[in-house]
């Protein structure tokens, strides 16, 4: 990569009309060099294309007046993120980063992206991060074609290792940690599961508990877990809609709202005891009260070509969406106002895979 040096003058230059940019307009100037405090903004992870070492990451400040791309590549340029960014997960002043491919977590400085350490052993195929106590929770497939591999590894956060491993049901995905306790979705790797894992870190002990076909989404609001399935595929042979569950915490009781057989929704998020989920390219919304689907959508952004809405977030009265485009070239994001007027898009990394806000 060739770095070109920027005189005193470009660079206010530069500041200066990105700080004075329309939010009308949709060209977004990208300076490559550090910020040097990437808080106050979204970090989003670019999963960039399997087997490739091409995974960055991009950033766009609150205000949504600064936009940089590759921040970790420009920050630290002796150091490779890896291959196909999985997760991120902040824990004090530090991020890590789970690269799937590469079986690593990358460690770094979640205020200037400064690299700090990578944990290398311990993990295979690893998919999501999250956090208790001191400790560490990564999700591993294993071999996507073993279902008896699967584990959650256990890190030491003080010493950067993989202490020790739970053994799971298969294809576990997304893992919150909720009432001291672990819930961990199972997708089914290569298959399709239909459980969540509560799991007790204090004896690892784990209690199953029957959801909907190919659970995505996991989120707490007010002692209830919201997981959203979206169904077996038409292509797996035996169809079946998607189905929004809801976990009484207390006492791991269920409920369910059902979507059409066809209707394989996905990417749930709460804001404000609001719902948003996608489906296809459209963006949906309902209370949490709710007991039955909304009828028609928030918006659709089809309108910007976005034709399956691949990574989702809703904060700070904005709406993001992220759009993998062809799976092979640099992607999209589009970030919205609540009612999806479009305010910006930016040109990002191949296959914006998560908003993370910092």
């Amino acid at each position: 990569m060739k770095f070109i040096k920027i005189t005193a003058f470009t660079l206010f230059t530069a500041l200066f009309f990105t700080s004075c940019s329309n939010d009308d307009e949709m060209v977004t100037p990208q300076l490559q060099i550090p910020l040097g405090n990437y808080a106050s903004g979204v970090l989003i992870l670019n999963q960039g294309n399997f087997g490739t070492p091409n995974s960055t990451m991009s950033y766009v400040s609150d205000d949504l007046a600064k936009f940089q791309d590759n921040i970790f590549g420009i920050v630290n340029p002796d150091e490779t993120l890896g291959d196909t960014g999985q997760d991120l997960g902040f824990y004090g002043d530090k991020a890590y980063i789970v690269v799937n491919n590469s079986n690593k977590i990358e460690i770094v400085n979640r205020y200037t992206m400064k690299h700090i350490t990578s944990i290398t052993v311990g993990l295979s195929n690893p998919r999501y991060i999250a956090f208790y106590k001191g400790k560490g929770y990564v999700t591993n497939w294993g071999d996507g074609g073993s279902d008896t591999d699967d584990f959650v590894a256990v890190i030491n956060l003080t010493s950067n290792t993989v202490t020790s491993s739970i053994p799971v049901a298969e294809g576990p995905e997304r893992i919150v940690v909720e009432n001291d306790k672990l819930y961990v979705a199972h997708k089914g790797g290569y298959n399709f599961g239909n459980t969540v894992s509560m799991i007790n870190p204090v004896n690892n002990a784990i209690t199953p508990i029957t959801v909907g076909d190919v659970p995505n989404s996991l989120v707490e609001n007010n002692g209830t877990l919201y997981v959203m399935c979206e169904g077996k595929p038409s292509w797996s042979g035996s169809e079946t809609g998607g189905k929004l569950v809801k976990i009484n915490l207390s006492n791991n009781s269920t409920s369910s709202i059902a979507f059409a057989t066809t209707s394989h929704p996905s990417n749930l998020v709460i804001d404000n005891d609001l719902m948003y989920y996608t489906e296809g390219s459209n963006i949906y919304k309902m209370n949490v009260t709710a007991t039955s689907l909304p009828i028609d959508e928030l918006f659709s952004t089809t309108a910007q070509g976005v034709y399956g809405v691949y990574s989702f977030a809703v904060k700070n009265s904005k709406i993001f969406v992220g759009d993998a485009v062809d799976y092979s070239s640099n992607g999209k994001v589009y970030i919205y106002s609540l009612s999806g007027v479009l305010k910006k898009d930016y040109t990002v990394g191949v296959i914006p895979a998560g908003f993370y806000f910092n």
